[in-house]
């Protein structure tokens, strides 16, 4: 008997004693395999098969502030309602928090873990493009320490940006264009990402060693298109750089363009826009995006961005219902 011979018969002998210990269930017979057991293992054998699995919605606490609602800043409060209404997860926008003391992230991983949520997002904002190197190293070293927040509060995903040449003015500007600005004078959109790809790259040390997934979302700038988020994915081609996908974040075609990331991303981000949305609506396929994230094998989190008008407490209930149909 060689050694291969050997294991088998031995793995089916303890499989054997493991069975013959195993006390039986109240009137399991010969035909007991046919019962509720059997049905399970069976409904496990259809589920590894097709490679499904039940989608976990999570919501960002952006929902509920959207920079502007105090009464819904406090992540603590989004934490609470989050759970009341049903949700698996948060997801913590940076600029919402108020305090960054170890004490206060502890206490807000305490409170999501005693209510049964995940804190599976963390959204953060940079941007490299710029010329001036101390303003790229001030947005590395911010990142770097979102990496560090991202894991003490026990985040696996953080979204980062690439930031934009900021010639269009203000951000109702740049909506206004529809998320088009002009490269600025005296340079080109090459050296643009060049800036992007340094300080990412600057900073996936620091990702490795935290185990934090940088996801690189579709959110103007340099990443306003497919082809520019996935040029700076493929160029870095590291395993801790991937992509966040944000459903409303391509005004024009957007399933086409989403498939193109979906093969990367880590993180889901998915608009409502109860009420109107603050900048623009768009009608979103949500069925249409379940079936595109399933072809490409996506089992992360969907989360919630409600970026509408309606209050709230009326539109995130509301857009949670939507997701759990077309997901279903």
């Amino acid at each position: 008997m060689n050694r291969r011979e050997y294991l088998a018969t031995a793995a089916a002998l303890a499989g054997t004693a493991i069975f013959s210990q195993t006390p039986l269930l109240a009137g399991a017979g010969p035909l007991a395999g046919t019962g509720v057991a059997a049905t399970q293992e069976t409904a496990n054998q259809r589920k590894a098969a097709s490679g499904t699995s039940r989608t976990r919605f999570a919501v960002s606490t952006y929902s509920f502030w959207q920079f502007n609602r105090e009464e819904y800043r406090s992540i603590d409060t989004c934490i609470d309602l989050a759970a009341e209404w049903g949700f698996d997860g948060v997801e913590i926008l940076h600029r919402q928090m108020t305090d960054e003391s170890n004490a206060t992230l502890q206490k807000i991983k305490q409170r999501a873990f005693v209510n049964g949520l995940d804190l599976c997002g963390f959204s953060t904002h940079q941007g490299w493009v710029s010329p001036d190197p101390e303003v790229r190293k001030k947005n590395t070293e911010h990142t770097i320490h979102c990496i560090e927040l991202s894991y003490s509060l026990g985040i696996p995903t953080m979204r980062v940006n690439t930031g934009r040449w900021g010639t269009s003015g203000s951000f109702d500007e740049l909506m206004a264009n529809r998320g088009i600005e002009p490269v600025l004078d005296g340079f080109t959109e090459d050296q643009g990402f060049d800036w992007v790809i340094q300080g990412l790259t600057e900073c996936l040390p620091a990702a490795e060693r935290c185990g934090v997934t940088l996801g690189l979302e579709n959110h103007w700038g340099l990443g306003r298109t497919p082809e520019g988020v996935m040029r700076i994915v493929k160029a870095i081609n590291s395993p801790w750089l991937k992509t966040t996908l944000d459903t409303g974040n391509f005004l024009e075609d957007p399933y086409d363009r989403l498939e193109l990331m979906a093969d990367d991303a880590v993180l889901v981000q998915a608009k409502t826009y109860y009420g109107g949305g603050l900048w623009y609506s768009l009608d979103l396929d949500y069925p249409r995006i379940a079936a595109l994230l399933r072809k490409h094998k996506y089992r992360g989190y969907v989360s919630l961005e409600f970026e509408g008008k309606e209050d709230p407490k009326t539109a995130i209930p509301k857009s949670l219902a939507l997701l759990k149909t077309a997901f279903s």
